[in-house]
């Protein structure tokens, strides 16, 4: 296994397995029972709290505001190819989220409708996210990797550091890790 730890995208990468396993939170209490008197409403609005602030503000936000302008820099075409494609999937994402969180509170009181659209829009999300991750961890990182060397990573690895050390909604990125590591071991985030 290469150690990525001074690289440019080896913090994305841990992220992106503490998103994968806060995907599969979703997916097995979603996709272990068809009725919702069974489901963890609980459960299902911590991953979507995790994946709003976590995946999307904190991480995302790397992605969007560090990482991509840094490897247009390298001459990487923004408007098309890789950085184009993951722009778009994390739009994506955002909707998807946005409708579980739009639904939640109609399927926990009972709207089969409102059941209905959340595990859609789980379904998507989940299908959309473990994709985008096998995209970015496959092929734009390495790509990344390759072109941010030396000083140029030291200085974009301490800019993601300055965006750990900012709040989501009153939560420090340390706090939505422990939220993650909670609702993987089966507690309500």
């Amino acid at each position: 296994m290469t150690d990525r730890s001074d690289t440019a995208t080896g913090i994305l990468r841990d992220e992106h397995q503490l998103i994968l396993g806060v995907v599969d939170v979703l997916d097995e209490e979603l996709n272990s029972t068809s009725s919702a008197s069974h489901l963890d409403f609980d459960v299902v609005d911590g991953c979507i709290s995790f994946f709003r602030l976590f995946a999307d503000a904190c991480h995302h936000g790397k992605e969007e505001d560090l990482l991509f302008p840094e490897l247009i820099e390298h001459g990487m075409p923004g408007d098309e190819g890789p950085i184009a494609v993951m722009l778009s999937e994390h739009r994506q994402g955002r909707l998807s989220v946005r409708g579980m969180a739009e639904a939640i509170s109609g399927a926990r009181s009972g709207d089969g409708n409102a059941l209905s659209a959340l595990r859609a829009h789980a379904d998507d999300y989940i299908d959309l996210i473990r994709a985008h991750i096998g995209k970015e961890d496959d092929v734009l990182f390495n790509m990344a990797d390759d072109m941010v060397l030396g000083e140029e990573c030291r200085v974009l690895c301490g800019r993601y550091e300055a965006v750990c050390g900012r709040r989501f909604e009153g939560k420090t990125k340390d706090d939505l890790e422990v939220m993650a590591a909670s609702l993987m071991a089966g507690q309500p985030g």
